[in-house]
């Protein structure tokens, strides 16, 4: 039984793809985890978000946005960096169908690492995982917005990140366990903070039962907060994901969080850098290490304060509007976007017809109509 606080890490995106896999395929782990392997030791639970199936499958679903997996031998980093929980509910974990989902829980299973967020139909995927430790039992439940979380033909899933299914499930937990934490997948892709509608909602998992949100899938860091006593995380950045060409951008820049759960839950935050010049992640340097608290702490300012965070998001909202734009245009593809940009090509969306988008997906009964309509092309 241990005598201290129970000690649970928690990582941002693991998707141990190209050259990462290159090393771990030639059982080369410490060139993976580098000097960073004193971190992982002496917890008592160690929880990653696995942003790939580990599969063999070579045709992937279809779907928008690139295809994640890496080679099922790639589970030997798991155990190697000591991982008992793989998160599943993320945007990627069903690239390769529902074959490539339950090789990957099978493969995890079969090498003594439970896995949560997924299974085979709605309920399935909603069953948190129960750590049963010193006499205290530690929930977590792992969700996702929805984006291409299930298989087209409905038989495996993931999580998806349901207002009221989060309710229900929170609460339940809370009724049932000493701890309650919510790992989640969510946000904009590369913006540093929170929106406000994320803001809110992820204070909410608090106000009915949570202990701690923790979230990741923005694959840059964010700041955090202690909302009624307890933190909210809102994103972790990219924990091991190898993308040569973005050396020594945000996205190899992040942290992990380590909760002491007592009467009262602290926090330990350990940033982090990976996928540079050299594979792997590292601890950053004492002026790296300095710069990251400066920027969390600008962030976490943002956060507290409501009006900002508000500019803050219409600021990006109109950095990325050209992006958006291209997505909502009939013309479809790099070449047409640039034509149409350069006024070679009409805008074919006219003011009418983007009201009546607006409509279709601002209003609840529009859009449920429309995902079930969509959903087909799957």
């Amino acid at each position: 039984m241990n005598s201290g606080p129970i000690k649970i890490i928690f990582t941002g995106d693991l998707c141990p793809h190209n050259r990462i896999e290159e090393l771990v395929l030639k059982s080369d782990y410490k060139s993976v985890i580098n000097d960073f392997e004193d971190v992982l030791k002496g917890n008592d639970l160690i929880v990653t978000d696995l942003e790939c199936p580990l599969t063999t499958r070579k045709n992937g679903r279809k779907k928008t946005g690139p295809h994640q997996k890496a080679d099922p031998g790639c589970i030997g980093l798991l155990k190697f960096l000591n991982i008992r929980l793989a998160a599943l509910a993320n945007n990627h974990i069903m690239d390769f169908g529902a074959e490539g989902a339950i090789e990957t829980m099978k493969l995890c299973h079969d090498n003594g690492i439970d896995t949560v967020g997924a299974g085979k139909d709605i309920n399935d995927a909603r069953i948190p995982f129960i750590f049963d430790i010193s006499d205290k039992k530690v929930a977590i439940i792992n969700m996702a917005e929805h984006e291409f979380l299930s298989c087209p033909d409905n038989t495996f899933q993931a999580n998806p990140l349901n207002p009221v299914n989060a309710f229900y499930d929170i609460s339940d937990a809370k009724e049932k366990y000493d701890y309650v934490i919510v790992f989640a997948h969510g946000g904009n892709e590369f913006y540093h903070l929170p929106s406000p509608r994320i803001k809110s909602l992820y204070r909410f998992f608090i106000d009915v039962g949570a202990d701690a949100v923790i979230s990741h899938h923005t694959h840059c860091f964010s700041g955090y907060e202690v909302y009624k006593g307890n933190p909210v995380f809102y994103g972790l950045g990219n924990f091991i994901y190898d993308w040569p060409g973005r050396f020594n951008s945000n996205w190899n820049k992040g942290y992990i969080v380590r909760l002491f759960l007592e009467d009262k839950i602290s926090f330990e935050i350990i940033p982090l850098k990976q996928g540079n010049e050299l594979p792997g992640v590292f601890h950053m340097s004492e002026r790296e290490r300095a710069e990251f608290f400066k920027d969390i702490e600008h962030r976490n300012n943002i956060i507290a304060d409501d009006t900002i965070l508000e500019k803050e998001f219409e600021k990006y909202t109109k950095k990325i509007t050209p992006m958006y734009d291209a997505y909502i245009e009939p013309y479809f593809g790099k070449i047409y976007t640039a034509l149409r940009l350069r006024g070679f090509l009409p805008n074919l969306m006219t003011r009418k017809k983007r009201l009546l988008l607006l409509n279709l997906l601002r209003c609840e009964a529009h859009r449920e109509v429309l995902i079930r309509i969509l959903k087909k092309y799957e």
